[in-house]
């Protein structure tokens, strides 16, 4: 941070909420909050990165990820904004814009503010009254656009608060309203992790499709491959588990850290209910006019030994069946945006990105959007990708809506950050989970394209289920 701030009662939360106090208020005397529209955000360093973000009662968001030592937190609601139908995103990007939204870093953080932008699988949810409920459907809207009205941000071990609020506003009303979250949010800050919780057992309470559906689903999927001209589509499963007591949603993001530090470990809690994700899948970053997209699909285990390990990634590798899958995603993001970017760059060959649990074909792609071309357009291009739905897009959307059991909800939809200039980064919502006390509803697929075997795309969701049945063990 370029102000430093004095050390007081070595950094305790008492002294560190006095300063704070004593900033926000300061802040708060100078902000134009009697302008007529838009957003105003002030920016306050904290002396030291907390360990993890607080989990207080409430809305609120989280996008962690491990490995880059990145953590965005969002408390409460300054704006939020709905969406459905095909013009979802279209509608959510006319309601922000740099100029309206006025940023105050009186301690020269070097961050910014930023904004929760997701969205559900499908533009528009299914009206089939017989389906089971779609994943996040009862506390999450098909496409939200939400300003926290206190955000954490923290980045090579340095930390800010920002506090934001719609205009024109009352000083003091922002004031109460800002010290209040302040009081709630800094002691917990600082607070030791709990210790660990014993083992859960988990019960299987029930699955859609089940073993024997499942197999005839893949059947279905692949005559109608053959059939043309879908080439690939992705078929999903919905778990729902009990555990002993009610989940802890901060022991289980600390969990799925740990098992998972390559992923983008995410929270969104609303409405008393948390749809909670651990993937290793971005769907875009847009940064200073260069954008990257994760192409991953083809799948392998993890072996228990290392040479047993070096075996599947090598059979990953030279797998005609799961190079064939991959391509299709990197052909499919090619197409999606040639007639908006330039200057492509794609591997010759894939990487192989190694989990935990498994490993995945990964080629990173990069290009360069016209400077017209919003990150909404952008990820209304690319969304579903052919790892999420299947390729052509249309014709296997069509044939999921009819052939899959369940509505999908934000399970295979996007969520992530969006910043005032535009940039941001959005995530493919794999290895979720919806959390509702004891009870987790859990979601994974698999690509079916010709040659695919019912068996081993059932052992290949098993694996991926696995990634947060593990972590809720610990929760």
């Amino acid at each position: 941070m370029s102000v430093p701030l004095p050390a007081v009662d070595m950094l305790a939360p008492v002294a560190i909420l006095e300063q704070l106090e004593a900033r926000l208020v300061e802040a708060v005397s100078r902000l134009p909050l009697g302008a007529e529209r838009g957003l105003q955000s002030v920016l306050l360093a904290l002396p030291r990165a907390p360990a993890a973000a607080p989990q207080p009662a409430g809305r609120q968001f989280q996008f962690r990820h491990p490995r880059r030592g990145e953590l965005r937190a969002g408390y409460g609601e300054a704006a939020a904004w709905p969406a459905t139908g095909p013009e979802r995103l279209a509608a959510l990007s006319t309601m922000l814009a740099s100029p309206l939204w006025r940023r105050m870093d009186p301690d020269a953080t070097g961050f910014d503010a930023f904004a929760m932008l997701g969205f559900a699988a499908a533009d528009a949810p299914l009206t089939d009254a017989a389906a089971a409920p779609a994943a996040g459907s009862d506390h999450l809207p098909n496409a939200l656009l939400w300003v926290p009205e206190v955000g954490l941000v923290c980045r090579d071990h340095e930390a800010a608060l920002v506090f934001s609020t719609a205009l024109p506003a009352a000083p003091d009303a922002v004031l109460a309203r800002w010290r209040a979250w302040l009081r709630q949010l800094v002691p917990a800050l600082y607070e030791p992790p709990p210790g660990p919780r014993p083992t859960a057992h988990l019960k299987r309470t029930r699955e859609q499709p089940d073993a024997a559906a499942w197999a005839r689903l893949v059947e279905q999927a692949l005559a109608r491959i053959d059939a043309g001209p879908i080439a690939k589509v992705v078929l999903s499963r919905r778990l729902l588990v009990e555990g002993p007591r009610a989940f802890d949603v901060a022991r289980l993001l600390d969990a799925l850290g740990c098992l998972f530090p390559a992923c983008q470990i995410i929270n969104l809690r609303r409405n008393g209910r948390s749809f909670v994700a651990a993937t290793p899948e971005r769907l875009l970053c847009l940064r200073d006019g260069r954008l990257e997209v994760d192409a991953i699909a083809g799948t392998a285990g993890r072996g228990e030994s290392l040479a047993a390990d070096a075996a599947l990634r090598s059979g990953l590798l030279g797998c005609e069946k799961n190079l064939r899958e991959h391509r299709f995603v990197i052909d499919a993001v090619r197409a999606a945006l040639a007639d908006c970017c330039a200057g492509f760059h794609v591997p010759e060959q894939p990487k192989v990105l190694q989990l935990s649990n498994a490993q995945h074909l990964w080629s990173p792609i990069s290009a360069r959007p016209r400077s017209c071309v919003s990150l909404f357009e952008l990820a209304a291009r690319l969304h579903p990708t052919p790892a999420t739905n299947g390729q052509p897009r249309s014709h296997a959307q069509a044939w999921l809506r009819q052939a899959e059991p369940f509505p999908r909800g934000w399970y295979t939809g996007a969520a992530g950050i969006l910043h005032p200039d535009g940039d941001g980064e959005l995530w493919v919502l794999l290895r979720c989970a919806q959390l509702d006390g004891a009870q987790a509803e859990l979601f994974a697929g698999a690509g079916i394209v010709a040659g695919s075997d019912p068996a081993a795309e059932w052992s290949e969701t098993e694996a991926k289920l696995a990634a947060m049945l593990s972590a809720l063990r610990y929760a």
